[in-house]
This record gives C-alpha cells, structure tokens and sequence, in this order.
C-alpha cells in the first residue's frame, strides 16, 4: 500500500502536501485529462499559474473528478502584467474565477520583476490584502533570488510561505534554498526532475538528467527509475516537488516515490551532481518589455 503524501507545516501553520502535481506547458486541451488522471492517482496539490493559460481547465478537472474541494491545495501565480496592488487585486479575481473557486490555498508571484520591483512590492501587498481577508490561505513567490527576497522582506510585513524555484540534480540553487530556510520560507522546486534541461525549446543544448550515470546507478540499487529517484531526493530534503507529465502511467510512476529511502551518500552523491547552471530564464531577465502579455478576464 502507497504511504500517504507528507504534509509539509507552512510558516503560518496551513498544510501542503509536499508532492503536487504541475501543468507547466500543459495545453489546456489536454490539461483536463492530465489533471483528471493525477487526482485519481492520488495527487492532492495541483499548480498551475495564470501565464500557463490552462486555470480554466484546472477547475473544470477539479470538478469533475469527483474530488472533494476541500481536499485539495490548489496553487496558482500572478503574472508580472498584473503586478500593481489594484491589478494584483484583480488578478486573484480573475484566477478564482477561471479555476471557480472562491478561496485559493496558495497564490504567488510568479517572478521578482527587478526592473520594476515598486510594482512587485505592491503586487505582494495585495497579497498580504487577500490573505487577511481570506481569500488565500497562504502567500508567497517563485524565482526570487536571495537579494530579492532581501528586498521584499524589507518593504511587506508577511514572510512568504513558499519560494517557487528551479531545483534538480543540475541546479541545486543551495545558496537560494539556504537562503529560503533561514527565513522559514518553504522551498518548492519547479522542473524538480530537470525537466527543463530537455524540454522543447528550453533544453536543446543540456545534457538531460534522466540519462546521468549517478542517478541511474542509484535507481537501479533500489529498482526505481531516475525520475522516481529524484523526486525521493527532493522530499528527503524537506521541499516540496511539483513534477508534470501528461501520460497517465508517468503521472502515477512520478506518485510511486514516497517509499523509497536514499541513503546518506545517495542524496550527497546526487548534491555532487549541480553545475550551477540555470535551465530556465534568469530571473534578472524577466522584464515587462520582453515577458509581458494581457492575461485574459476570468
């Protein structure tokens, strides 16, 4: 029998499964079927974002599973082109009513937006606004380096519950997950198998991960798959993993991992492994001239 999902305790006392289910580059035709399968799987923790443009899909899946309301951590992002306190207002508006929800678990900024941080520090207000109105049960950001979270910690009274962040065997980010934990912020890894080091368009020039020699010596030991290995690594790390795929038997295979244990020297074997090169956009690059798009009313 599969052991039941760790529940990861948020520095405001609201629990998060620590193993969720994400539709990153999920087209919304297929994003109700892929989210259909996870939930019977047994996913609880579904995230997507405004920007994937699939929230729609996310709740009309969430409602025809079958699947209590209440038994899901629901997280989604606000894009920067709705950073602003008015426009980040609206933009939870617009995500419940595309997801149908009246209460999200966790909303986030989805990147620091450097170049305007005036706009992200009021973006993040308003999200402090929604949480004291009940609207969210818990706030936080993603892709926020350590010199952003310097700054928004100086400017907001909430400590976000959750930094959203590149983490895998190839990108480890210790100094950011570091960072993170000296604050209480949960770390929370996006493309936590190293997706993004073979996705079209973003990994054309890596070496992909779930070919790596370490990683399938280790897989082989405990007879799992690379992919089933890396996520043990994340949640024996304490982060939370949010691993995509569309096919159902991976989509139960990346669910199959929370009885596996690595031993000492796997998982540092598997820390040896970072090259400190980012697979994704640099957060420093994301700017509203080059990454800015009209995010549709709900």
């Amino acid at each position: 029998m599969t052991r039941p999902v760790p529940q990861l305790t948020l520095n405001n006392g609201v629990e998060m499964p620590a193993l969720g289910y994400g539709v990153f580059q999920t087209p919304p035709d297929e994003t109700i079927r892929a989210v259909e399968a996870a939930l019977q799987t047994g996913y609880r923790h579904i995230d997507t974002a405004a920007a994937y443009g699939n929230e729609r899909e996310v709740g009309q899946a969430l409602r025809s599973s079958g699947v209590d309301r209440a038994d899901v951590f629901l997280e989604t992002k606000v894009w920067i082109s709705d950073f602003g306190y008015d426009a980040t207002l609206h933009a939870f508006d617009k995500s419940a009513g595309k997801l149908g929800v009246d209460q999200l678990d966790l909303f986030i900024l989805h990147q620091a937006l450097p170049s305007r941080f005036d706009l992200t520090i009021e973006a993040y207000q308003a999200l402090e606004t929604l949480l004291e109105d009940g609207k969210v049960r818990a706030i936080g950001v993603s892709n926020f380096m350590p010199e952003h979270l310097d700054r928004l910690l100086g400017s907001t009274s909430v400590v976000p519950a959750v930094n959203q962040i590149e983490v895998h065997p190839y990108f480890r980010q210790s100094e950011l997950l570091a960072k993170d934990a000296e604050h209480g912020i949960l770390s929370q890894a996006w493309s936590p198998i190293g997706g993004i080091t073979f996705y079209p368009g973003f990994g054309d020039q890596h070496r992909s991960t779930l070919d790596d020699a370490t990683i399938g010596e280790i897989a082989a030991a405990h007879g799992r798959t690379p992919a089933q290995v890396m996520l043990a690594w994340h949640l024996a790390q304490g982060r939370s993993a949010i691993p995509k795929s569309v096919t159902p038997h991976r989509i139960a295979e990346n669910f199959d991992v929370l009885d596996i244990e690595l031993t000492g020297d796997e998982l540092a074997a598997i820390d040896a492994l970072d090259t400190g090169v980012r697979g994704g956009p640099d957060p420093v690059d994301i700017t509203l001239d080059n990454f800015g798009t009209e995010i549709p009313e709900a």
